[in-house]
């Protein structure tokens, strides 16, 4: 066999050898584990379970768990201390960190009072299935208010809107949708208002009835709405709208001459007569021109 052949053949190989060698080196460093940092690590409170929205948080419901100090969340804690007995203002789900903006502070109250944000009220008002819609009212929706009564000044009933965009906290003594999303009956609605809206409500429910209307969560629009009378169900115009239209101006028109009657002639004076007595007979005669005589 030639032996320039047999030397480009070994040094192919050797060549073809080192290439193997070095992408095999390169495919395990890749393919193997990194080694995680364990000497840097944070004790952090987690949920031991799921907690819903006005749970007071107790020992039993959070654990401790290990996180690596540059993936440590901001708001969460290190001590168990911190965040018991303060109420949720959130839902949290299992071993989920438990942050500060989730927790209320302790001593805010319990139940829906720590949800409500401070310098706005909690205000319940009565509803049915009509008015509630149907029951379809559920935390966290957006409603406006409309109202239907008799005004000092209305001949018939008027419905208004005088509240829009209402943030409902809780229907009946539930503050969290049902986990399949179903409609449940309530007799009550709370909705989150500031201290104007919470008179305008107390009153509306006290002497009119209450309607609420669901609306889309992300329509944040005010609508300037002018209200409806009965009498415009039959096609009528409200007396309440006729007298805020302006009055229709007055035709002009061309003055009518006065006609002044003239005043009649004065009647002639009355002719002279003298009386003629002859024995017993008494004549009256009319001295004038024409009948020859005179004075």
């Amino acid at each position: 066999m030639d032996r320039r052949f047999l030397t480009v053949l070994g040094v192919s190989l050797l060549f073809a050898l080192v290439i193997s060698s070095v992408f095999y080196q390169m495919t395990a460093r890749a393919g193997a584990p990194k080694k995680t940092d364990t000497g840097d690590l944070r004790d952090i409170v987690l949920a031991a379970r799921p907690l819903s929205v006005g749970t007071t948080v107790k020992p039993a419901d959070i654990k401790l768990g290990k996180m690596p100090s540059s993936a440590f969340p901001k708001g969460a804690f290190t001590k168990p201390e911190e965040v018991i007995d303060r109420p949720l203002v959130s839902n949290i789900l299992m071993d989920e960190p438990i942050l500060e903006g989730r927790l209320a502070a302790r001593g805010s109250g319990l139940g829906l009072a720590p949800t409500i944000p401070v310098g706005m009220r909690g205000v319940t008002v009565r509803v049915n299935d009509v008015t509630g819609i149907a029951g379809f009212v559920l935390p966290g929706m957006r409603v406006d208010v409309l109202v239907t009564g008799h005004p000092p000044n209305s001949e018939g009933s008027v419905t208004t809107t005088p509240l829009q965009n209402m943030l409902v906290l809780s229907a009946g003594t539930i503050m969290q949708p049902d986990a399949r999303g179903q409609a449940m009956p309530a007799a009550n609605v709370t909705l989150l208002a500031t201290p104007e809206q919470a008179e305008t409500l107390t009153l509306a429910n006290a002497d009119t009835r209450i309607q609420l209307v669901l609306r889309n969560g992300s329509d944040q629009t005010i609508e300037k709405t002018p209200g409806r009378e009965i009498a415009e169900l039959y096609g009528e115009r409200s007396a309440r709208k006729k007298s805020a239209e302006p009055a229709p101006p007055r035709p002009r028109t061309r003055p009518v001459p006065t006609v002044v009657a003239s005043a009649p002639p004065p009647p002639p004076p009355p002719p002279d007569q003298i009386v003629v007595i002859r024995g017993t007979t008494k004549t009256v005669e009319v001295v004038g021109v024409g009948n020859g005589g005179s004075k």
